[in-house]
């Protein structure tokens, strides 16, 4: 895929994202990984409204040298690169589900959401929730980085999921899949329901998982 076919579907799936109601405003952000570094949707930019050639090139070591600003959020996104030589792009929302359950007190924060759906446990896996730090702290991309080994989405506490995908699609579908989790979730609050029992959670990760 060339750059300029990059930016396209970057300015594509975020429109997409954004009319669907999964992010707001100039809330969340989308990075890819390019031959030249990564494109990384600007700062203050709302992904409903993105102009192509405004997306932000970052070379190899993080340096603006094309378009607008990056995100102040991009060490997120660098972080998730950093530990996960296999991501090919990172999408970051502020998906109201999600936030939502992030705010919840009594989550076990080793893994936030039970396993309601086999898709969930397909497409997201173990979900952690980093502790919350106030947007742009260093202590943040730390927890980020600490979790992002083991994990390729994590939930900000009081914030947002973070997520890393192969392709920006993959990593697109798999937030979809958290928002939907946590909605259900919320849904179902304080009734009795049925999770995924270890054993069934177990044959999907052998069969389906990656």
């Amino acid at each position: 895929m060339t750059e300029n076919d990059a930016r396209e579907l970057i300015a594509t799936l975020g429109k997409s994202i954004f009319d669907r109601g999964l992010t707001h405003g100039s809330s969340g952000n989308i990075s890819m990984r390019v031959d030249s570094g990564w494109l990384m949707t600007p700062t203050n930019s709302a992904l409903g409204r993105l102009d192509p050639a405004a997306i932000s090139l970052l070379n190899a070591e993080g340096e603006l040298m094309s378009g607008d600003p990056p995100t102040k959020e991009a060490f997120l996104h660098f972080e998730m690169y950093k530990q996960r030589s296999e991501t090919g792009a990172v999408v970051h929302l502020h998906a109201t589900h999600s936030v939502a359950v992030s705010c919840l007190k009594g989550i076990d924060p080793e893994n936030v959401l039970p396993a309601i759906t086999a898709y969930h446990v397909m497409k997201v896996g173990r979900l952690p929730l980093v502790p919350y730090y106030p947007p742009g702290h260093s202590d943040l991309a730390k927890a980020v980085g600490q979790r992002a080994a083991k994990h390729h989405a994590v939930l900000l506490a009081n914030h947002g999921p973070v997520v890393a995908g192969k392709s920006l699609e993959d990593a697109i579908n798999i937030v979809e899949e958290l928002e939907q989790t946590a909605k259900l979730y919320l849904m179902l609050g304080n009734r009795t329901y049925r999770t995924l029992s270890s054993q069934q959670i177990a044959e999907i990760e052998r069969h389906f998982k990656g």
